[in-house]
């Protein structure tokens, strides 16, 4: 029978190490707990321990965005129902079928067990739940409404998965269409006009132009292929570590707000994810100052960020939060306009849901018109290109019509 080796707290805080043996992990897990031991890592002993695969420690603390709304919806149902918070993740944990997302939940359980709280086991997983998701639950705790903070922030989650599923749709066609139009000017250029370059030399008379500037670029790709590779990586390279820098993040993000057709779509998911997060968070009691650092931090877009962040920082003046949004320049007039009213009447929630909800329709609106209009832009474009490629090899013979056609 295999041995595994463990460190693991007792009841009165105290750090064990020993070893323990069991058919697998999970049952040695299981025999600790029985002992009232709280595992903090567990993998095998001897010689398998040095190896990365059999390694000590559970598995990577890692779970799907579904996996995490389903147990927040599951989580918010049992405690509604009366079930203890520790029975509940005892429950999830033998549910969950991802490796990742079970040994987290196995760990929270062991920490809620040991006497934390759920908000700060929840901490310990940023990757996995966010500061929204922790915030919120400390907020559920504290006002004694966890089980309706859950079901808050399984709603709030489902939006979101919706509305990201909506975007990833609208990018996919143009994505794909753009890759087949690429690959199919490399082919036309590597394989076809190559096959041309004989016939012209034999006809001995200067090429037009644009048939040039075609026969270079296919002897370019035909003759530096790696090169030009290696071209196109740094460049990608370089530009996804400029995007890493604050600088580059503001830029990107400025210009992702002005591109033409899709920054009005960005823009609107942006506006959506404000207002809906914002929302969800006021309505679980989480302090307006707390609660617009957490909406900043979580925007996604560094230029609204700073906007929500001197806003924030206005209000802690003494100022309303309109007003500094409206002075930002990246908050349109009725949204600016509906926080000044929510901030007067003390409807403050309810109008920033309605603001989520305006951006959601919306972006679905948004969504179908782009499906609707790239379809035929794309199709213009590819005819434009292989077009332009098509006439290129074909001027030098126009060409040589003119010349023998008799006058």
């Amino acid at each position: 029978m295999p041995t595994f080796k463990y460190t693991a707290r007792d009841a009165r805080g105290n750090n064990l190490t020993g070893q323990i043996e069991a058919a697998n992990q999970g049952e040695a897990i299981t025999q600790l707990r029985v002992r009232n031991l709280i595992v903090s890592n567990i993998g095998p002993a001897g010689w398998l321990a040095s190896i990365p695969f059999f390694g000590a420690g559970p598995p990577r603390a890692r779970a799907r965005t579904e996996d995490v709304v389903v147990f927040t919806r599951q989580m918010s149902t049992m405690i509604s129902a009366g079930i203890p918070l520790l029975e509940a993740l005892t429950i999830m944990t033998e549910q969950i079928e991802h490796p990742g997302f079970k040994s987290v939940i196995t760990r929270m359980s062991d920490r809620v067990r040991g006497g934390g709280d759920f908000s700060d086991a929840l901490s310990q997983y940023p990757r996995i739940f966010s500061r929204i998701y922790v915030n919120m639950v400390r907020a559920g705790e504290a006002s004694g409404e966890l089980d309706t903070i859950l079901s808050r922030l399984a709603d709030y989650q489902e939006a979101a998965v919706a509305l990201r599923r909506e975007i990833r749709s609208a990018m996919t066609y143009p994505t794909v269409s753009l890759i087949m139009v690429l690959g199919i000017t490399m082919f036309l250029l590597t394989v076809i006009v190559p096959k041309f370059k004989p016939i012209f030399q034999s006809l001995n008379v200067p090429l037009p132009l644009p048939t040039q500037i075609l026969m270079s670029a296919s002897d370019f790709l035909q003759q530096q292929f790696i090169l030009f590779v290696i071209i196109v990586a740094a460049l990608v390279t370089g530009v996804i570590f400029y995007k890493r820098t604050n600088m580059g993040a503001k830029q990107f993000d400025w210009l992702t707000l002005k591109l033409p057709v899709l920054g009005t779509l960005f823009h609107k998911v942006a506006l959506s994810r404000f207002s809906r997060t914002f929302a969800t968070l006021i309505q679980s009691g989480v302090p307006i100052l707390q609660a617009l650092e957490i909406v900043a931090t979580t925007s996604g877009n560094r230029i609204i960020e700073a906007a929500v962040m001197a806003a924030a920082a206005r209000v802690k003046q003494g100022e309303t939060l309109a007003e500094p949004l409206a002075r930002s320049g990246v908050f349109p007039p009725m949204v600016t306009r509906m926080i000044s009213v929510g901030e007067k009447s003390g409807a403050l929630e309810q109008l920033l849901e309605k603001i989520s909800e305006f951006y959601d329709q919306q972006v679905r609106t948004t969504v179908e018109s782009l499906t609707s209009l790239i379809e035929p832009l794309m199709i213009g474009f590819m005819g434009l290109l292989v077009g332009s490629i098509v006439l290129s090899i074909f001027l030098p013979i126009f060409k040589i019509q003119q010349v023998v056609q008799p006058h």
